[in-house]
């Protein structure tokens, strides 16, 4: 009987069984697809279609060290047509990646035996009866299949249950090689439609089974894929917003913030969530009196025919995990609104009473769950943040729809909780219940599985390695320790050790694990005794990424031998292990053998291109061996990969200010600092560097101050750039914020003086006639323009209020005298002889240098009161100018020998016979 394709991958991607026309008993491939859906792993892999298509090779395991692709010909003849026997292979690769998200993520305890799932040659059946050898063919396929599941050097996690089942999941999927650019399937080979979105569900899982991030073979087509795949599913919303939301989750385990954003907004579109984080009256503890705006998110599901519910909620409560209570005598377990109308003015969602919000759709309830995290990891590390994120917690836990979406919530919950005093009690134990709610059976593993691509749910050794953190932050050592260990996660049992002092016991662990001691005897232990003649193999074969990986982390405990280890580490790994590069990099460049350490580095992200530090040592490393263009494309990566790294945008415009400059002329090199102090540039220098790397440096600082706004470094680079590309405006507003970061510290040093007067230059200038027949206004000034309104602004606003110092004055009356304010100019002139030695010399002055200066000034501000004083109506010029010059010299009379005495004398009689000088 024929059955209906598409909706069986429809079913398989949604994780719910679609009802196929007639009985799917009556054909075998509906049958097979039900049970994959519905988590039946066990019946599906002892089926005789999967049992045809997973027979091994005859010779297959005749040479173990041939990859696990090789071994199987992933032939099923009896299936039927091209497109059954692809839907078989679709069903044999997501039933192997279920189990194996069954017994690593969602529990309960697999059923499946991987060794189970394989059909073997008729030869080798019979051995099969002899335990140590099905033990060690089991042993092997694991370790075979970790072992090929590290990438980029970064070995994947040992321990993970089941790893054979995800390494055959990912060469199945491999096996389908499907391009989903057009529409029309039957162009090419193969006609699974679904098959890329599988691609990209094994992508992401194969992320969060690295210790490191690293690019996964993500094809170029990946975008046009996902793009045909929403095209083709458009009649369905709820399945485009979920590929939107999965490929989001991806792009979020490579810190691509910003191309996740976009993706989750998509999915909230695709499906029709309205969402608004705005305030609303209301309390937080149990003795407030008065109502004050608390933070909450009002969200609202599309109207749909099948809500997504999974029963009513009392049989929902018994399915999902313990929330426990926070049971403070101060806090509220929630906020208590007492306002019913918090939407602004206009929004679709001003009908919606915060305190009694409509359950929300499980779908966008992860949708909520993943903008959470966005707001996480594009936000500073502070209280904010976590004010933020709260209510889109707090509105999933409000209505608990999915076991999946629920833990995942609480998870985030406990992790925004784990930094209050009052609530770092139920945090710790709210996590310690979802870790020991794994193996349980309370929900249904269809349930479990459902929405489980949709979520950034972690797994079991990273929710327990979680834990183990918790239990270090709050100083519970040995609880952490024991879990550590038995996890093997030997790093983190390290730094346990070292935490209570015990540097020793650290080191003896590491060197007990790489000569096989340790190892040797939990092996020992796992397999019982029975198989302990086969012990050795566990030493044998620890994988060349993870026995790197200890020699590194010797090299770290032990720092005067550390450059063997890591050159060891980089030997052992077959020159593959990015992380010994990084660290032989890291280790060169602490001591300044920066030609070295450039090499090694570009040797570790040439591996692994995804760790930004390893990109800004490197940047690093040229600048102090002067090459600048791979500085350059160093600090480029870096702000590829984060563009909010306000640090790398900095020595990047440094960068620029040293390429390509004429002979002759090349900037004295000093070291780029982790502080962004870059040294400034005289004006010969400037002068010899070409304008395009000018403008490349100030839009590269204008980028990096968005993100470090109280750097007031980069405010003075940013400031001398702009002036040299006559950015004039925003020099203006550069100059403003170093005097308000620095004022109140160093006072007038805050101001580059030499800046402001030529900003006041500039503002004070007409505009050059046009040359080129335009209607230029000889007559119109940069006041037009918007600069003469700024600088004033920067004076009146900013510098006055905080500093002053003769040249400030002096600008400023500059300033005035050019927009005809006579008095504003003269007394700004007045103020600034007063902030200078004249102004401030006291009676027994003994520096003759500094009488002399100060004679000078006496001088300017006579001629500048005789000059301009007859201008300004009203002004007492004369009285004014009298008093200077004889406050002057009654202060300075010691100095009345001095020829300069005489000056002053004739400027008093100046002033008698009414002459100016």
């Amino acid at each position: 009987m024929s059955f209906n394709g598409e909706q069986l991958e429809r079913s398989l991607l949604t994780g719910q069984w679609r009802e196929q026309a007639g009985d799917p008993s009556q054909n075998v491939i509906a049958r097979l697809g039900k049970q994959v859906v519905d988590g039946e792993f066990k019946a599906f892999l002892r089926s005789p279609l999967a049992r045809e298509l997973l027979t091994l090779r005859s010779d297959a395991l005749d040479d173990l060290s041939s990859p696990i692709k090789s071994w199987f010909d992933f032939s099923v003849p009896s299936a039927g047509g091209d497109y059954e026997r692809e839907l078989v292979h679709l069903l044999a690769a997501v039933a192997c990646l279920h189990a194996f998200l069954q017994a690593n993520w969602t529990g309960p305890d697999l059923d499946v035996d991987p060794l189970s799932v394989l059909d073997l040659p008729q030869q080798q059946q019979q051995q099969r009866q002899s335990s140590i050898t099905t033990t060690t063919i089991a042993e092997t396929l694991q370790q075979k299949a970790v072992a090929e599941l590290a990438c980029a050097g970064e070995p994947a996690y040992h321990l993970a249950g089941a790893a054979f089942l995800f390494r055959l999941a990912l060469v199945l999927l491999d096996g389908l090689d499907y391009d989903c650019h057009g529409h029309d399937c039957h162009d090419v080979h193969v006609h699974v439609r679904s098959v890329a979105w599988w691609r990209m569900r094994a992508w992401k899982v194969h992320e969060q089974l690295l210790g490191e991030p690293v690019p996964v073979p993500i094809p170029r087509n990946a975008d046009a894929d996902a793009a045909a795949l929403a095209d083709a599913y458009a009649d369905e919303p709820d399945l485009v917003g979920r590929l939107w939301l999965e490929r989001g989750l991806l792009e979020h385990h490579q810190a691509n913030e910003r191309a996740a954003l976009e993706c989750f907004v998509r999915a909230a579109r695709a499906t029709g969530l309205q969402y608004e984080l705005t305030g609303a009256l209301g309390r937080r503890t149990k003795f407030q009196q008065t109502d004050l705006t608390q933070l909450v998110l009002l969200a609202e599901s599309r109207a749909r025919d099948a809500d997504g519910r999974e029963g009513s909620a009392d049989e929902l409560a018994k399915k999902l995990p313990e929330t426990l209570a926070l049971n403070d005598d101060t806090l509220l377990e929630q906020t208590e609104f007492t306002s019913s109308n918090p939407a602004a003015p206009g929004s679709h969602l001003g009908h919606l009473d915060p305190s009694d919000q409509p359950a929300l759709h499980p779908l966008d309830q992860c949708i909520l769950l993943s903008l959470c995290l966005n707001v996480r990891n594009t936000s500073p590390a502070h209280g904010l943040t976590t004010e933020q994120m709260t209510p889109y917690v707090a509105r999933v836990i409000s209505h608990p729809e999915n076991w999946s979406v629920h833990t995942m919530a609480l998870l985030l919950r406990s992790r925004l909780e784990a930094h209050r005093t009052r609530t770092v009690e139920r945090s710790t134990l709210q996590l310690q219940a979802l870790v020991d709610q794994m193996p349980t059976a309370d929900s249904a593993l269809a349930e479990r599985l459902r929405l489980l691509h949709a979520l950034p749910l972690p797994s079991k050794w990273e929710l327990e390695r979680e834990l183990a953190l918790r239990f270090l932050s709050l100083g519970v050592v040995k609880s952490a320790l024991a879990i550590f260990e038995r996890l093997e996660m030997w790093e983190e049992a390290v730094r346990c050790w070292q935490a209570i002092e015990q540097r020793d016991r650290a080191l003896a662990l590491v060197r007990d694990l790489l000569e096989g001691r340790r190892a040797e005897a939990e092996a020992v232990l796992a397999r019982g005794k029975a198989s302990a003649s086969s012990g050795s193999t566990r030493r044998a074969a620890l994988d060349a990424a993870r026995e790197a990986r200890l020699w590194c982390l010797l090299g770290e405990l032990e720092p005067e031998q550390a450059r063997e280890r890591f050159e060891r580490a980089w030997a052992v790994s077959g020159q593959t292990s990015g992380r010994a590069m990084r660290s032989l990099g890291g280790y060169f460049f602490a001591r300044e053998e920066y030609a070295e350490a450039a090499r090694c580095l570009r040797r570790a992200v040439a591996i692994n291109p995804l760790f930004s530090r390893s990109w800004f040592i490197l940047g690093c490393a040229c600048v102090r061996v002067e090459d600048w263009e791979g500085a350059r494309e160093a600090f480029a990566r870096c702000v590829t990969i984060d563009d909010e790294d306000a640090e790398s945008w900095n020595n990047l415009a440094s960068v620029y200010l040293r390429m390509d400059t004429v002979p002759g002329k090349t900037v004295s090199q000093k070291e780029v600092r982790h502080d962004e102090q870059q040294p400034s540039l005289q004006a010969d220098q400037a002068a010899a560097i070409p304008f395009e790397n000018k403008m490349l440096a100030f839009r590269a600082l204008k980028q990096g101050l968005r993100f470090h706004y109280e750097n007031w470094r980069m405010w003075m680079n940013y400031t001398v750039v702009a002036m040299d590309v006559g950015e004039f405006a925003e020099a203006c507003r550069a100059l403003g914020r170093v005097v308000e970061e620095r004022a109140a510290k160093v006072g007038p040093e805050s101001v580059d003086e030499d800046v402001l007067d030529r900003l006041v230059d500039a503002a004070t200038r007409e505009l050059p006639d046009g040359s080129d027949g335009g209607a230029h206004n000889p007559n119109e000034t940069n006041e037009s323009h918007g600069l003469l309104r700024r600088v004033e602004d920067l004076f009146v606003r900013i510098i006055l209020p905080r500093v002053s110092s003769p040249r400030i004055f002096r600008a400023r009356a500059r300033l005035l005298a050019a927009q005809g304010k006579l008095p504003g100019a003269l007394e700004a002139h007045l103020e600034g002889y007063r902030a200078g030695i004249a102004g401030q010399m006291e009676a027994g002055e003994t520096d003759l240098e500094r009488w002399r200066q100060g004679v000078r000034e006496v001088e300017d501000i006579y001629d500048l009161l005789v000059n301009y004083g007859p201008k300004v109506e009203g002004s007492r010029w004369k009285l004014q100018a009298r008093s200077i010059v004889r406050t002057f010299m009654g202060r300075s009379r010691d100095f009345e020998d001095e020829p300069e005495w005489s000056r002053l004398l004739e400027l008093l009689n100046d002033l008698k016979q009414g002459e100016g000088r």
